[in-house]
């Protein structure tokens, strides 16, 4: 098991409310359902407060891959030269419109953007897990509504095995993605879920040792480090815009909103319990490429689903 057991439900159950969350909020920015004269259901989003790319189909599905691709080489590039000041501020501005957009939905524009700045500035230079892990939730909540109604189920299932196979390449043939993890986490821009820990031990003696693993994030605001348990951004984000894309179908099948929010919540439990089996059947030390086991579950869930 690469986790104790305790950690691996936390991280887990982590990703579980962080998909709830996003799907939520998804559904709370749709602003119009409207059934034409021959039956034909269509489902509009509020636009978000960033603006959002309009296109749609195989157009949104190409538009993803290549801003990954290229953001995951400048990336690259970026650690390679050690230019990490205007890697900061890359993070800084995509956490800042990340958190506008979830914020927005219940805030006005200024206020979301205020209230984001100040957790923009608190996560990147006074981080804890608290903190850290509460803004992510709302990261991926933006990132599903900025992306999400661009993608229909089958364009989402076309990027979900994309992903997988880009993120098997990248962890067991590449490794850069072993690379760009471990430089995250080296200079405390990790995007995703981070769940700190201590061994019986050390929680006996009621101290912070270092121990040396293969990430790390501060546990307090004395910048001490932890063994952690991590899970990147994009097992994240991926499950949570197709579960979204699933809701829209629904609701164009002539399910409320309502209903079909709680229906697409299926894609998530499986996917969690997909998460949960790698994590209990990987080992200790070990790097692996989450999104193959990940989007497994989510076409179950899927299925389960279309049966139901």
């Amino acid at each position: 098991m690469k986790h104790d057991l305790k950690i691996t439900y936390y991280l887990v159950a982590l990703f579980f409310v962080t998909q709830l969350i996003g799907l939520f909020l998804l559904n709370q920015t749709i602003s119009e359902i409207k059934t034409s004269d021959t039956g034909v259901i269509t489902v509009r989003y509020e636009e978000p407060i960033t603006g959002r790319p309009q296109m749609e189909g195989q157009d949104s599905f190409n538009y993803i891959m290549i801003m990954i691709l290229v953001g995951t080489g400048l990336l690259l590039l970026l650690i390679k030269f050690r230019l990490f000041k205007v890697w900061k501020a890359w993070f800084f501005l995509a956490i800042l419109g990340s958190l506008s957009i979830s914020l927005s939905v219940f805030l006005s524009d200024g206020m979301s953007l205020l209230v984001s700045l100040v957790l923009t500035v608190w996560k990147i230079y006074k981080p804890n897990p608290i903190i850290h892990n509460f803004t992510e939730i709302l990261i991926y909540s933006g990132i599903a509504i900025l992306i999400s109604p661009m993608f229909d189920v089958f364009w989402g299932i076309m990027l979900l095995v994309a992903i997988s196979i880009y993120d098997a390449i990248a962890v067991w043939k590449s490794k850069h993605m072993i690379t760009l993890a471990k430089a995250q986490t080296e200079n405390k821009m990790f995007a995703g879920l981070v769940i700190p820990y201590k061994s019986e031990a050390m929680a006996k003696k009621d101290k912070v040792r270092v121990v040396k693993v293969q990430s790390k994030i501060p546990l307090s605001l004395d910048q001490k480090e932890v063994k952690t348990a991590i899970l990147g951004g994009g097992d994240i984000a991926f499950p949570l815009l197709f579960a979204g894309s699933v809701m829209t179908y629904l609701i164009k099948a002539g399910l409320s909103s309502e209903m079909a929010y709680f229906k697409a919540l299926l894609i998530p439990l499986f996917s969690g319990m997909a998460l949960y089996l790698l994590f209990l059947k990987s080992e200790k030390g070990k790097f692996y490429p989450a999104m193959p086991f990940i989007t497994a579950g989510c076409l179950i869930g899927y299925a389960v689903v279309m049966l139901l």
